[in-house]
């Protein structure tokens, strides 16, 4: 993996901040990076037709199934409303680092 200069900030904002964005073009190492500094978040990719078909069918339920863990949920861009459902979930639990989202 090529060495990040964001990689400390990053760190250090998921420590402050219920939700951490990592945005890039195509193909840049926002995944890989993702995994990298968070490798015990529960990872769902949005990319997967059956993910994707859980997150839209009840986002809520979704949201909690990384309830015993953090997530990482990547490709948030293919349903932008799960944000708002995200907001309300980061607004109850109040937790740091909760979110890694990349898209």
């Amino acid at each position: 993996m090529i060495t990040r200069t964001m990689a400390p900030s990053i760190l250090r904002l998921a420590k402050h901040f219920p939700v951490i964005t990592i945005t890039g073009p195509r193909q840049s190492g926002k995944t890989t990076l993702a995994k990298a500094l968070f490798p015990h978040y529960a990872y769902h990719n949005l990319e997967n037709p059956d993910v994707l078909a859980a997150a839209q069918a009840d986002p809520r339920t979704f949201l909690k199934l990384g309830t015993k863990d953090p997530m990482i949920i990547d490709e948030v861009q293919r349903y932008p409303e799960l944000l708002s459902y995200m907001q309300d979930e980061v607004d109850t639990q109040k937790l740091s680092g909760r979110y890694i989202i990349t898209g």
